[in-house]
């Protein structure tokens, strides 16, 4: 009980922001956040960019939520029922990553020149060594002030297990665990070539 009181002091104490937008994005820096590449559509007209919201809705059936700013030349191309790549990134893709935000300036396919990219039998474009891949259906659009909100029913998921991860955390990107290549120095074990496996959804 003692804890509890302590902790409604300090929640007493706080008041309120000058600038509730700046507090609210410097709280949202402190989230650290999976990175995932979207793409969408094929030859001259791909495009694709950078997310940090992305995160799972459902396991039956299995589906994605994306969020998207809604001033994305991305999400002015895309309609209900489009299909989309969700690529969750490893921890040695920081290059990709920034040049799917834009920074390089790179626009729509011009951001697909570096990679290793591969498209499933219905076009969309994955790639081969993100720790993730998934082909989404988009079941729902859902636009909510700057952004929107993506459902996408997963018709197609390949894991990669063993790679350590990318993640955005207080403006700048991280990683978390180990890829495949440290974790075998560390041990003194030569890699094995093992590949995900893809798995499939039935519509």
């Amino acid at each position: 009980m003692g804890m509890l009181n302590q902790m409604n002091a300090t929640v007493r104490k706080l008041e309120p922001a000058p600038n509730p937008a700046d507090s609210f994005r410097q709280a949202m820096r402190q989230l650290a956040s999976g990175v995932s590449i979207i793409t969408h559509g094929n030859g001259e007209h791909r495009t694709g960019l950078t997310a940090t919201s992305v995160s799972s809705l459902s396991a039956e059936p299995p589906a994605l939520i994306v969020c998207v700013n809604r001033s994305a030349s991305l999400y002015t191309r895309l309609g209900a029922g489009d299909l989309i790549g969700v690529n969750v990134l490893a921890a040695d893709h920081a290059e990709i990553a920034d040049r799917f935000a834009g920074r390089g300036g790179l626009k729509g396919a011009e951001r697909f020149a570096e990679g290793r990219w591969i498209t499933t039998p219905d076009g969309v474009w994955l790639l081969a060594d993100a720790i993730a891949a998934f082909e989404c259906e988009v079941e729902d659009i859902i636009e909510r002030h700057s952004h929107a909100i993506l459902i996408g029913r997963v018709r197609l998921a390949a894991p990669k297990p063993a790679e350590g991860a990318l993640i955005y955390w207080r403006g700048a990107f991280d990683r978390i665990g180990w890829s495949a290549e440290e974790v075998s120095r560390a041990v003194g074990v030569t890699p094995g070539a093992q590949e995900g496996r893809v798995i499939r959804f039935p519509e």
